[in-house]
């Protein structure tokens, strides 16, 4: 198989990663969570399901489909660019617009009602990744974009890419703390210093998952970054304390079926189940 159609088609090699962080967690005895219900375990399989077996390979599909139908003038247009620019490309096309998709789904409460499935989880772990709305990545708009650049030639680059980016993403979620130890080490805090600004950790994105606002150390009106944390540090949205909230979840809304969670608009069970929070500027 070569790289490009993996990178069209890249289910098993995120899975893969997926798996690896499945089975160090389990050896970790952190994978089962003691707050976990069969609700959440249902938000979780079909959540990533859906994304892995049917959203993913459908937008690049139509990404594919689209510029073939309106620009195959363009097709592998850029295959000669060099890979700092063209990986360039995907972190401000990919990236950088996941963050402000993910900023505008807490300010928005229709995109919220989109999102609200990967914060109502009352812990932090590989399992949460994927754990959203069914129609969350249908209209994320980096997904598509990406597409339009693997089609103009660049999906040699999103392979590489790619596996960093889970890497990153998926160590941010774990309930393993892996940078607790390496802040510890004197003689990496330089380093860490550095690392924590530049990518997500466990320690800002739980920050962005924590259930009070008044904790000090829940921001879940920031820390949006999935890849690049810098996002936050440059768009003023970061809070970074190298603490861990104690619980997570979402503060002043009231709960809804898993069935909503995961395909609302076509499953409403409360009317009002997605307004903002009472005394929240926006919703989480």
């Amino acid at each position: 198989m070569n790289t490009t159609m993996l990178a069209n088609n890249p289910t098993l090699v995120v899975a893969g990663i997926f798996l690896g962080f499945i089975l160090l967690e389990i050896a970790c005895s952190c994978f089962r969570q003691p707050k976990g219900q069969r609700r959440d375990a249902l938000i979780e399989i079909l959540g990533s399901s859906v994304l892995l077996g049917l959203t993913f390979p459908l937008v690049m599909f139509a990404s594919d489909a689209l510029m073939t139908r309106f620009a195959p003038e363009l097709k592998g247009s850029l295959a000669g660019l060099h890979w700092v620019a063209g990986l360039g490309l995907f972190l401000l096309l990919d990236d950088m617009t996941q963050y402000w998709w993910h900023r505008l789904a807490h300010r928005v409460p229709f995109l919220y009602a989109l999102h609200r499935a990967h914060h109502s989880a009352p812990y932090m772990s590989i399992r949460i990744v994927y754990r959203n709305n069914s129609f969350y990545y249908l209209l994320m708009p980096g997904i598509w974009l990406s597409g339009v650049l693997i089609y103009l030639g660049l999906a040699h680059i999103y392979y590489g890419y790619l596996i960093v980016k889970m890497l990153v993403i998926f160590a941010a979620h774990s309930s393993v703390p892996w940078d607790e130890r390496l802040y510890r080490i004197a003689a990496l805090r330089p380093l860490m210093w550095v690392l924590e600004r530049t990518i997500s950790t466990p320690s800002t994105h739980s920050a962005h998952h924590g259930l009070c606002a008044d904790d000090g150390v829940t921001h879940y009106k920031g820390n949006f970054g999935n890849l690049l944390f810098f996002w936050d540090v440059l768009f003023g949205t970061a809070k970074i304390t190298r603490r861990r909230p104690q619980h997570y979840g979402i503060e002043n809304l009231k709960p809804v079926s898993w069935q909503e969670e995961v395909f609302w608009p076509l499953v409403r069970t409360r009317k009002a189940s997605h307004a903002r929070p009472v005394g929240q500027e926006v919703s989480q």
